[in-house]
């Protein structure tokens, strides 16, 4: 679209938050169905194999995986927010539905994107169990949780200063 490399300006994360900073709405919008379209699409291409519920939750993490650390740009993707989200809406639409409920009610609330997140992925793991009672399961979520929370790591330290925008 002409903008220079997201991971280059602002925040240096190539996600839908930074590129609406720094090149608009259409550009964080078409950003964001593209990082959201790489967590479900595989996510339910699995679902149509049938594979056990294992199976399906590490398909999902893998996308996640992917998404944050791509080979193509040396390990240096987003913060997974909107894959992970799709991830978890492909797995279960319950799960992903509460999930986004959960994002809307904080960045509404407070208007800070990455504690949205945070909130909502402390959160994921206990919607998981509670729709699988499977403990495998759960915690490949768990490890998706404590990655994404991690890669806000910089932006939990803003918010504790009082500084995150």
């Amino acid at each position: 679209m002409g903008f220079k490399d997201p991971r280059s300006e602002g925040s240096n994360n190539p996600g839908a938050t930074n590129v609406l900073r720094i090149a608009g709405k259409k550009a964080a919008f078409l950003t964001l169905v593209g990082d959201f379209l790489k967590g479900l699409l595989p996510v339910l291409l699995a679902h149509w194999l049938q594979p056990e519920l294992l199976t399906l939750a590490l398909t999902g993490f893998a996308a996640f995986i992917g998404h944050c650390f791509p080979l193509y740009f040396g390990f240096r993707g987003g913060k997974g927010v909107a894959t992970a989200i799709a991830a978890a809406l492909g797995f279960n639409w319950i799960v992903g539905a509460i999930l986004i409920a959960i994002w809307l009610l904080f960045a509404g609330v407070f208007k800070i994107s990455s504690l949205a997140a945070i909130i909502s992925f402390c959160a994921l793991p206990v919607l998981v169990y509670w729709r699988t009672q499977n403990l495998e399961v759960c915690i490949v979520f768990v490890a998706l949780s404590v990655i994404l929370i991690w890669r806000h790591k910089g932006n939990i330290q803003r918010l504790i200063q009082g500084s995150e925008s």
